[in-house]
C-alpha cells in the first residue's frame, strides 16, 4: 500500500466518521438523548477531526496540489466549504442554549448541503467559482 493509499484511506474513513457523529449528536441533540452530553461525544469527535485535519495536510503534501495557487483552486474552495460545514455544526450542536431550536435544525441541514459541495469538489476537481 502506499503512502497515498493509506492517507487518502484514513482520509475516507475520517470523513465518514465525523459525519457519522455529527448527524448521531444532532439527533441526540434533538431528541433530548443524555448521550448527546456524554463525555466520549465531547472527545472523539475532535479525535476524529485531528486525524481528517492532518490527513488531508499530508495529502496536500504528498500530491503537491496546494490551495490558493492555480493548480489548487478547487481545493482552496474546498477549504473554505470546510470551514463553513464546521460554522454550520457547532451552531447545529450548540449545547449551550444561545440559539433557538429552529436555528439549530435549520443549521444541521445546511451543513450537509456543505458537506455535499465538499464531496463534489473533492471528487470532480473543478472548482464552482472558477
Amino acid at each position: 500500500m502506499t503512502t497515498f493509499t493509506l492517507l487518502l484511506s484514513v482520509h475516507l474513513i475520517s470523513i465518514a466518521l465525523s459525519v457519522s457523529l455529527l448527524t448521531l449528536r444532532f439527533w441526540w441533540r434533538y431528541s433530548g438523548n443524555p448521550l448527546a452530553t456524554a463525555r466520549w461525544t465531547r472527545i472523539v469527535p475532535p479525535v476524529i477531526d485531528t486525524v481528517l485535519l492532518l490527513s488531508g495536510a499530508g495529502l496536500i503534501l504528498k500530491t503537491h496540489i496546494l490551495p490558493f495557487t492555480e493548480q489548487g483552486t478547487w481545493l482552496t474552495e474546498k477549504l473554505f466549504g470546510v470551514i463553513i460545514y464546521i460554522v454550520l455544526g457547532f451552531i447545529a450542536l450548540d449545547y449551550r442554549q444561545a440559539r433557538s431550536q429552529q436555528v439549530r435544525v435549520i443549521a444541521f441541514p445546511l451543513a450537509l448541503v456543505v458537506l455535499y459541495i465538499i464531496i463534489k469538489l473533492a471528487t470532480t476537481k473543478i472548482p464552482l467559482l472558477g
